[in-house]
């Protein structure tokens, strides 16, 4: 591997304007397609498999005239004085609602006095409005006009909100990518201290992303993309893009500092940081791409569009990256020395990493302790994690959405919310069987209000509304839709009973994403496994590191829930109102976490690696490997903390909450993990580390991640000489160290 990717390094460096050419043409060529593509589809929140899917479905199929899938606005009146029946806020409401009704997107409008949707007291009223489109598909025309209509009707007689998601703002534009970028720019400069050098990473990012992006556009409408998914992309992969095009950069200016010509220096960087970028790459890619074996095709679609970027960032920064090296030619030299000589001519002070290294293996049994109580206190809120689907009462309370959501709490009760539907089938006629459904609904002490039955033309099917006493996202609803689904309500008649709405679809989400999150992890951590044993060349280190990320990703999960479920230090990340976590969050912070914490077990460990292969001893290798890229791995945790920090300005609450977790996560998997947590470990372990049985070593392929074969293999011609390499560490004579 090493060997293939230093040719390939090489070759970029001394045809750099053939290469850059050909990335150019890519950049154009998928800036032509996407403009001539047609428009992205609505993201496709459907769960197949889920009786709440199976239930839309059939409302979809027998009554296409409730459009159970359009967008839905619920339009609230509050008498300030008075009541809503008298005659001036009654002929106020029934103007607003003529209103409503004309828009061209608008199916129909309720009247609230027709359909007794006035509070007892007279207080309130509502009016339920349906469109013919998902709320993804509603022309900004219908948002402005619903709005205005509201906007209207307010007096200082009556007040008059809006919500459902309808009213949902679309995206904002993309000032949380540019505050990512700047602290990206800023934490390069310092780690290089040069803008050149410091400007390649940013461009190669830049460049992946728009490719990404681009060829996200191309393949949206025949694969079914939404607009979640370039969002996601985007994250990942600027992240992973500054921090693959940061090793490499890296690597090659250290190379100079050996004493290596600039070809050669070009190729040893690619075949071994290169290699780790490989390898990394292909680990993140395993965890997204496994995504998809939840069976929700919003998450499949996620987790595809951020593979693709993932594999642009590797391909970017293997071959791109030299080519820009050799554009840039002496514009970009050896780093300088830095630190200062502890006595007169004597050494030069050992640097941080370094110092922290050596503290670590002075102590590694308290460094281990520590670390691990720390991630475990950290991790102790995720024992209370509660999943839910973000509604109308998790935005602030200035939105009109809230203040709507509120005034139907309070006048007809927190039920009214989020009323579930019921979908009664039967083969002989579903009118008997619904009947006797809605009488055995009504008898529970769980439920407000029960609708009359609706039949479908052919009269096998059935439809009713249930209003719960409690509100959509309290556990006790959930419990209601439990016992609507037990088998025994249909009594008798043997008919098919199913249920919709938030609450059920919020069930059920829960339910498929925790069935399907051993598979996942039996998968991705495998196969990750199996891939980190070949290229350590032991059993312990990949152990070590899947422990590691465990760690990691619960007290990532620890942090989430503190902060956007219980609201400690909410204020400061935007969150305004505590709530129930996102359904997805979990598994999906367990996949981009698991990929990106290898990442830097890669990066740091193959210098580890490196330096043992070469004749150090255990405790001495991890010392090297710390003074080789603690630095620099400090450098991409940072940059990949403020990449996915800065999504948390996001309007959407989704992006938000996985930008926090992910930031979140990194900081402690980066910090915490892999700066003091694997140290100790190794140091404990010694050469047990890096251990291999014999005939596990001989059946492993080769790949020599650490380019072993580089300090042996000739330069072309002309080239200088390689510095030599050390002698081989005990147990490793007679074959070629790898990976």
């Amino acid at each position: 591997m090493a060997t293939f990717l230093s040719r390939l390094g090489r070759f970029s460096f001394r045809r750099h304007w053939l290469v850059a050419l050909l990335w150019v043409g890519l950049l154009l060529g998928a800036g032509v397609l996407a403009a001539r593509a047609p428009a992205p589809p609505p993201n496709d929140f459907s769960m197949p498999g889920t009786q709440a899917q199976q239930a839309y479905d059939v409302l979809a199929e027998d009554f296409p005239e409730l459009n159970a899938d359009g967008a839905t606005a619920r339009v609230v009146f509050r008498a300030q004085d008075g009541k809503v029946t008298d005659a001036g806020a009654r002929e106020a409401i029934g103007e607003t609602v003529r209103s409503l009704g004309a828009d061209p997107q608008v199916v129909r409008v309720t009247d609230p006095f027709t359909a007794r949707s006035v509070s007892e007291d007279g207080s309130t009223a509502y009016a339920q409005v349906s469109y013919g489109v998902p709320a993804s598909k509603l022309e900004d025309g219908s948002r402005d006009a619903l709005m205005a209509t509201v906007d209207r009707a307010r007096t200082p007689e009556l007040s008059v909100e809006v919500g459902g998601n309808a009213v949902n703002a679309t995206p904002g534009g993309h000032s949380s990518e540019a505050l990512g970028l700047a602290v990206a720019a800023v934490v390069l400069v310092v780690t290089f201290g040069s803008l050149l050098a410091a400007g390649l990473p940013l461009l190669t990012a830049v460049l992946g992303v728009g490719i990404g992006g681009l060829a996200i556009r191309v393949l949206a409408e025949p694969l079914g993309l939404g607009s979640t998914t370039t969002g996601l992309a985007t994250m990942i992969g600027l992240a992973v893009g500054i921090d693959y095009a940061l090793f490499v950069v890296s690597r090659y200016r250290a190379e100079l500092a050996r004493g290596r010509d600039r070809t050669e220096a070009a190729g040893h960087a690619v075949g071994t940081a290169g290699s780790a970028v490989v390898f990394a790459g292909l680990t993140v890619v395993i965890a997204l791409a496994g995504l998809s074996v939840v069976g929700i095709p919003l998450l499949t679609q996620m987790g595809l569009a951020a593979a693709g970027t993932v594999v642009l960032a590797v391909l970017i920064a293997v071959p791109l990256i030299p080519a820009l090296l050799g554009i840039c030619g002496r514009r970009i030299g050896a780093p300088r020395r830095r630190g200062r000589k502890a006595d007169g001519d004597g050494p030069r002070a050992a640097g941080l990493g370094v110092r922290w290294a050596r503290f670590v293996m002075r102590r590694p049994a308290a460094v281990l302790l520590g670390g691990v109580v720390l991630l475990g206190g950290v991790a102790v809120p995720a024992a209370s994690l509660e999943m839910g689907l973000p509604g109308d009462d998790s935005k602030p309370a200035s939105t009109t959405q809230r203040r709507a959501y509120d005034l139907v709490a309070e006048g007809f009760g927190p039920g009214y919310n989020g009323p579930l539907t019921v979908v009664v089938q039967a083969d002989g006629g579903a009118e008997a069987a619904a009947r006797d459904v809605a009488e055995r609904i009504r008898g529970r002490a769980d439920v407000v209000a029960v609708g009359q039955p609706r039949l479908s033309g052919s009269g096998g099917t059935a439809v009713l509304t249930v209003v719960p006493v409690t509100s959509p996202s309290s556990a006790e609803t959930a419990e209601l839709v439990h016992a609507l689904r037990d088998p025994a309500l249909a009594g008798e008649s043997g008919a098919r009973v199913l249920v919709a709405g938030s609450t059920a679809m919020n069930v059920d989400v829960s339910q498929k994403l925790s069935d399907a999150l051993l598979p996942y992890l039996a998968l991705v951590v495998g196969l990750a496994f199996l891939l980190l044993i070949a290229v350590f060349r032991s059993l312990l280190v990949p152990l070590k590191a899947a422990l590691g990320f465990l760690l990691s990703v619960l007290a990532g999960l620890g942090a989430v829930v503190a902060v956007f479920q219980w609201g400690w230090l909410g204020g400061l990340v935007g969150v305004a109102e505590p709530g129930p976590v996102m359904s997805m969050m979990p598994i999906f912070m367990v996949g981009v976490v698991f990929g990106l914490a290898m990442d830097y077990e890669v990066f740091l460990v193959t210098r580890m690696r490196e330096a043992y292969v070469h004749g150090q001893a255990p405790r001495q290798a991890v010392v090297s490997g710390f003074e080789h890229s603690a630095r620099v791995v400090t450098a991409a945790a940072v940059i990949m903390i403020a990449v996915f920090g800065s999504f948390m300005g996001s309007d959407e609450q989704m992006l938000k909450t996985i930008g926090f977790g992910l930031a979140a996560a990194v900081l402690l998997d980066a910090f915490v993990v892999r700066m003091a947590i694997v140290p100790a470990v190794l140091a404990l372990l010694g050469r047990r580390a890096w251990s291999l049985p014999r005939w596990l070593d001989r059946v492993l392929p080769d790949l020599d991640v650490e380019g072993e074969r580089l300090g042996r293999a000739p330069g072309p011609a002309g080239a200088s000489e390689a510095p030599p390499a050390l002698e081989p560490a005990p147990g490793t004579a007679g074959r070629t160290p790898a990976g």
